[in-house]
């Protein structure tokens, strides 16, 4: 392992830019006003170049501070498309953005806020094969990732690359926030060395998330990129912050680094895999019913022609949102600790939906491992079924 440093010695990421002008140094005057901070880093934040990940919940509070901080260089990666389920957390994007790129959304708010702030934006996916290359152009690395997969991801890049990467996440009502950097300390795979498996993990798209944490933990991260680029402070290096919004309490856990631990060399398409999947990806000949050929089987079994239950296997605030009708909900949770749907016939026909469809091919494979003989998923989960048959529905 090589030596670390103090995480309040850290040097400053960027040298200080030229003099600001005048108009500069009024916007700017409050940062220019701390003494830790002054006239010198604010320099050196015009002169910075962040990467922020994700324009999401996190994303959109790290964006906005940094570009009031006059950050000099804002890049962001998002393959996304605003949707209106995300205007509940995602301040960068507007009711008019639905649709929209959120890449393009978040520079237009980004330039609505502070016009001297330039974006570029990157509307694709990171992967392994472009990570290294983009990283390379910026100072700093902002992870707002929404999914492990990502997250290891980042992490990897940022290591072999010896960038910092500022790190955040959020569910529910809980949040975290840390400080990753090779060689100087810890990574976030001493923080999560066993990726969690494929559809283990809820997202806030099953479990929710409280909008204002978003803002809590964002805010956090945008102050430690400050601090980073300009070298003031102690950072979040070698500590995890955690924030429970529910009982509104702060904690601190420290972070080491695993001696162990294999250097990062490369990056493989294997690092956009979190674990092995619970279940195989879906095939031509997976057993599916479309919107349409269950729409048809319910009426058929409202006139008893048919017979077969309809299992949701979401969580009950989604079901609570949005639900077919006839729908018996049964959460995937539960289904692992017992697939045999109280001693239901084994021949009896079984339909199964969640949101979009991993879910329900997990526990299809769960059914019919314990013996069922005959079930369907629906295809599309119940996006798809709003979307075709009951489009006066909430999409979420």
């Amino acid at each position: 392992m090589r030596p670390t440093a103090p995480s309040s010695a850290l040097p400053p990421l960027v040298e200080p830019g030229p003099a600001l002008p005048r108009e500069l140094v009024e916007r700017y005057s409050r940062n220019v006003m701390l003494p830790e901070l002054g006239e010198l880093g604010q320099r050196r934040l015009s002169r910075a170049r962040v990467l922020v990940v994700g324009a999401g919940g996190l994303g959109s509070p790290v964006l906005l501070y940094l570009a009031a901080a006059g950050v000099g260089t804002l890049g962001v990666i998002d393959d996304d498309g605003v949707e209106m389920s995300n205007l509940q957390r995602q301040i960068v994007h507007g009711t008019g953005d639905v649709g929209r790129l959120k890449v393009e959304s978040a520079r237009d708010a980004i330039a609505a806020a502070n016009p001297f702030t330039r974006v570029e934006v990157h509307p694709f996916r990171l992967t392994a094969q472009n990570a290294v290359e983009l990283f390379e152009q910026y100072d700093l690395i902002v992870d707002g990732a929404d999914n492990f997969a990502t997250r290891y991801l980042v992490s990897d890049a940022a290591a072999l690359l010896g960038k910092p990467c500022v790190w955040g996440s959020i569910l529910r009502f809980g949040g975290q926030a840390s400080v990753f950097w090779e060689p100087y300390g810890p990574t976030y795979r001493d923080l999560y060395p066993d990726a969690p498996l494929v559809g283990s993990a809820p997202s806030c798209g099953e479990s929710g998330a409280l909008g204002a944490l978003c803002g809590a933990v964002g805010s956090v991260m945008a102050a430690e990129a400050v601090k980073l680029l300009t070298g003031i402070g102690r950072t979040l290096l070698g500590r995890l912050l955690t924030f429970d919004a529910l009982d509104s309490r702060w904690r601190e856990l420290d972070i080491v680094k695993d001696p162990r631990a294999a250097p990062i060399t490369a990056l493989t398409d294997d690092d956009l895999l979190c674990g092995a999947p619970l279940v195989p990806e879906r095939t031509a000949d997976a057993a599916e019913i479309s919107p349409e050929e269950l729409h048809q089987a319910l009426r058929a079994r409202a006139q008893g022609a048919r017979d077969f239950d309809l299992i949701d296997v979401r969580e009950p605030g989604e079901h609570a949102l949005v639900s077919i009708p006839g729908a018996r909900l049964l959460p995937l949770g539960d289904l692992r600790s017992d697939p045999l749907l109280d001693g239901a016939p084994r021949d009896r026909e079984v339909v199964l939906h969640c949101k979009h469809g991993p879910r329900s091919r997990e526990a299809s494979a769960l059914l019919t491992a314990a013996g069922f003989t005959t079930v369907r998923t629906l295809t599309g989960g119940i996006i798809a079924w709003v979307t075709e048959i009951e489009p006066h529905k909430p999409r979420y």
